[in-house]
C-alpha cells in the first residue's frame, strides 16, 4: 500500500562528509504492482502479521507514551484454536476476519498455520511460544472439541479450576524453556467461561556480534531528564538502512541468525507518540522495506533489551471488529452450556545478547555513518522466510523493562 510512497532520502552522515549523502527515488514508482505473498505459508505469514499490527495499534493507542510489547503469532494460534469451537459459520467468519484469514481463501487453513508455527519455532530462530485454551471445570465439555484441537495443533484444551494458577503457570514455563515465569498473577475469572492463554519468549541471536556491551549511554525521553542505560556498540556494523520522510524516521534492518531480522524505526525527534508510524505498519509495507532498504556499514548503538510484559488482551478485541462476536459468542462445539470468552492473557519475555557468530569486517577506514538508538523507538522481529511477525514493541522508557 505504501510501495510507491516510501521515499528513502538520505542517511545521517558525519558533518565532515556531507557529500556522501545518498538519494534513492521513490521505490517502485514506475513498476506495476507485484504480488508479494505467493505461497500458502507466506500468505498465512502476512495474515498473522496484519492481525498483529492491528492488535498492536489497539494496545498502543490506550496509552501513546507507554512501553508496549506483543508476540502476535502466539495470540493468533490460541484464537484459531478457539475458532474450532464456533458452531455457526457466521460466528467463525467474524473471528476469521479479525484474524485476517478471510484474505487467504485457504481450504487447508489449519494445516498451513500449523506448518507456519512449526517453521518459526525451529531451533536457532530463538522463539518459543505457548498457546492453549483453558476451560472452567464446571462446564460440561464436549470431547470432540478437545480431541479436534489436540489432533490439529498437538495441544489439548484443558479444564482447570479458576483459582488454580500453578497448573497454568507451570505449563507456560515448560513450553517456553522456563523463561516465561509466573504467567498468571491472579486467578482466572470465577464465572464459567473460556480463557485464552498465549505467551512467548524470544532471545535474539545476531549474525554479527557487538564488540562492546553494557556501556552506560544517554537515552533521551519525551519528557523528563535523560536516562543512563546499558548499550551495545559496534563500528562497521552491516545493516540495511533508509529514511522515510513521510514518517519522519530512520529505518534499519539488522540481520539475525536463521533468517530472522530486526527492524528498528527511530523517529527523527524525541517523541513517545508514534501514532503515524504505527498506523503505517502492514505486512506489505514491511515486505517492501525488506526489498528497498540499502546495505550500509554503520557505527551502531543499541539499548540492551531485557524485558517482560503482560496484559489481558480481551478488551482490545472489540477494536478489531469483534464486539458482536464477544456479545453473542456461539461456542456450542465446546459445551452445551452457554459460555463466554472471559480472558485473553498474554505475556512476553525477550532478551538481546551482544554475541553473534561472526565479527564485523575489518576495514582500514571506519564508517562515518552512525545509527544511535538513543530515544524512544519502535521495533519488530520478523521471520524472513515466511514474512511472519514474531515480535513487536514500542520502547518509550527503557527503565523498568529488566526481567
Amino acid at each position: 500500500q505504501r510501495r510507491t510512497s516510501l521515499m528513502l532520502l538520505f542517511w545521517r552522515i558525519s558533518s565532515a562528509f556531507p557529500s556522501l549523502s545518498r538519494v534513492l527515488t521513490e521505490a517502485g514508482a514506475e513498476e506495476e504492482h507485484v504480488e508479494l505473498f505467493t505461497t500458502p505459508q507466506t500468505k498465512m505469514g502476512a495474515a498473522t502479521s496484519d492481525f498483529g499490527y492491528n492488535l498492536f495499534r489497539a494496545l498502543a493507542s490506550r496509552d501513546a507514551t507507554a512501553n508496549v510489547f506483543l508476540a502476535p503469532i502466539s495470540v493468533s494460534a490460541v484464537l484459531t484454536q478457539l475458532s474450532m469451537g464456533d458452531r455457526s459459520e457466521r460466528a467463525q467468519s467474524q473471528l476469521f476476519r479479525a484474524l485476517r484469514y478471510h484474505t487467504l481463501q485457504d481450504p487447508q487453513l489449519h494445516n498451513t498455520l500449523k506448518d507456519l508455527l512449526t517453521a518459526v519455532r525451529a531451533p536457532g530462530k530463538g522463539l518459543s511460544t505457548a498457546a492453549r485454551v483453558y476451560l472452567s471445570r464446571r462446564l460440561r465439555l464436549k470431547q470432540e472439541f478437545l480431541t479436534l484441537v489436540e489432533q490439529q495443533y498437538g495441544i489439548r484444551p484443558k479444564a482447570v479450576l479458576g483459582k488454580n494458577t500453578k497448573d497454568v503457570n507451570d505449563w507456560v514455563a515448560q513450553q517456553t524453556d522456563r523463561k516465561v515465569q509466573n504467567f498468571l498473577a491472579a486467578a482466572f475469572p470465577q464465572n464459567p467461561g473460556v480463557n485464552a492463554v498465549s505467551a512467548a519468549y524470544f532471545k535474539g541471536k545476531w549474525v554479527t556480534r557487538f564488540g562492546q556491551s553494557g556501556t552506560m549511554e544517554t537515552f533521551q525521553l519525551d519528557s523528563g531528564a535523560p536516562l543512563r542505560i546499558p548499550m551495545m556498540q559496534q563500528g562497521n556494523y552491516p545493516v540495511k538502512m533508509g529514511v522515510d520522510s513521510e514518517l519522519s524516521c530512520t529505518i534499519a534492518q539488522i540481520q539475525m541468525q536463521d533468517d530472522v531480522s530486526m527492524f528498528i524505526f527511530l523517529p527523527d525527534d524525541v517523541t513517545s507518540n508514534m501514532t503515524l508510524l504505527e498506523e503505517s505498519l502492514t505486512a506489505e509495507f514491511v515486505q517492501d522495506l525488506s526489498m528497498t532498504l540499502l546495505p550500509a556499514q554503520v557505527s551502531l548503538t543499541l539499548p540492551v533489551l531485557r524485558l517482560s510484559y503482560s496484559t489481558d488482551l480481551l478488551p482490545l478485541l472489540s477494536d478489531l471488529g469483534l464486539s458482536e462476536w464477544l456479545a453473542d459468542t456461539d461456542l456450542e462445539k465446546i459445551s452445551t452450556q452457554p459460555l463466554k470468552l472471559t480472558s485473553v492473557n498474554h505475556k512476553v519475555v525477550m532478551e538481546m545478547a551482544p554475541e553473534g557468530k561472526q565479527y564485523p569486517s575489518a576495514t582500514s577506514a571506519p564508517s562515518h555513518l552512525s545509527y544511535r538508538v538513543d530515544r524512544p523507538f519502535l521495533y519488530l522481529i520478523r521471520d524472513e522466510t515466511s514474512g511472519a511477525l514474531l515480535f513487536i514493541g514500542r520502547v518509550a522508557n527503557p527503565t523498568g523493562l529488566t526481567i
